[in-house]
């Protein structure tokens, strides 16, 4: 169970206050297997930093048959709201995370699933009868939508699929439409896992790293606003709360010249092999900035580099997500 907490607090440097604007982080996790009871997960091995995201996983399918199973990697969801815009590493692609996997160190190619939904309404094929693009932030959608027929674009916005905005000035000849829709994505393939023999399969993508400006859980001189979800989230203890303390206590404004940087990685997702647990499992936090704060939860963590942070296990069974909140000092944004 992760309970544990890391923490690491260090050197503060003075800079100019931060609007309190915020970005979303989303949620992303490892592989699913279609079910079976035949081939079991040896082993995990987990790195996560704001740059990126990789995990090694090695597979061993222990009966004397080959199996074929369908492998999936489920991207997060993403609403089309221009006023709640995530955190995406690359705004103008379907592959907005940069996915890529490797079976047995040969590159795969894997399918894309792509669903458009609105209120909760498959309307995937409408979109693609009128050859707009199903990623609702990339310019292709927008030049799409700018040319529909008047009674499609007027349907679509009763609808909910997109909304209107006329602009600055308020005319109609400015006005513009804007995708309001929910964009559900899954890259997948087929994998024979052989009688026997071990698979080893590697991923790796940018991580949606949310963050805000400056420290939400703390400011005129005590814990306040976000600090009581934070404290849960990623358990912070008395040793990071402390750092927060002095970083305020150093300033001269009074409060921590840091911005937060937020990561989410879904652990729960897995467990459809063998045994439903990791043999062994290998978690490695990279904060990045030797002059960053990190707290997260784990168990028996342990500080093996500058930057990083490493939690091992075995016969993991993966019941919580985990969530990691950086602090990294505001001259380095």
């Amino acid at each position: 169970m992760l309970r544990t907490v890391l923490t690491a607090g260090l050197l503060l440097c003075a800079a100019p206050a931060f609007a309190n604007d915020s970005t979303a982080e989303l949620g992303t996790g490892g592989l699913i297997l279609s079910r079976n009871d035949a081939v079991a997960m040896q082993s995990e091995d987990l790195y996560i930093s704001p740059d990126k995201v990789t995990v090694d996983y090695v597979f061993r399918n222990n009966t004397d048959k080959d199996v074929d199973s369908i492998v999936a990697f489920p991207m997060p969801d993403i609403e089309g709201d221009p006023e709640e815009r995530p955190a995406l590493p690359n705004d103008q692609s379907d592959n907005f995370l940069g996915f890529e996997v490797t079976i047995d160190g040969v590159a795969a190619k894997p399918r894309l699933e792509q669903k458009v939904f609105a209120l909760g309404i498959d309307i995937s094929a409408e979109l693609k009868a009128q050859n707009v693009p199903f990623y609702p932030f990339g310019d292709a959608a927008k030049a799409a939508l700018a040319k529909l027929p008047k009674a499609v674009s007027d349907d679509w916005v009763n609808r909910g699929i997109i909304i209107e905005d006329t602009g600055g000035d308020g005319s109609e000849a400015n006005k513009v439409y804007t995708p309001f829709w929910q964009l559900r994505s899954t890259y997948w393939w087929r994998s024979t896992f052989p009688a026997n023999k071990e698979v080893h399969v590697s991923h790796r993508y940018k991580p949606s790293v949310g963050g805000t400006s400056s420290v939400s859980f703390f400011y005129d001189g005590k814990f306040q606003g976000q600090y009581a979800a934070y404290k849960t989230r990623y358990c912070m203890d008395d040793t990071f709360e402390n750092a927060v303390r002095k970083a305020a206590k150093d300033d001269p404004d009074g409060y921590p010249k840091f911005y937060e940087s937020r990561i989410a990685y879904i652990l729960t997702t897995g467990g459809n092999w063998a045994a439903g647990t990791i043999g062994k499992f290998k978690l490695t936090v990279d904060k990045g900035n030797p002059k960053s704060m990190v707290s997260f939860c784990g168990d028996n963590v342990k500080k093996v580099g500058p930057t990083s942070f490493e939690m091992t296990a075995k016969d993991f069974y993966p019941e919580h997500d985990i969530d990691i909140l950086i602090l990294n000092p505001s001259d380095s944004n």
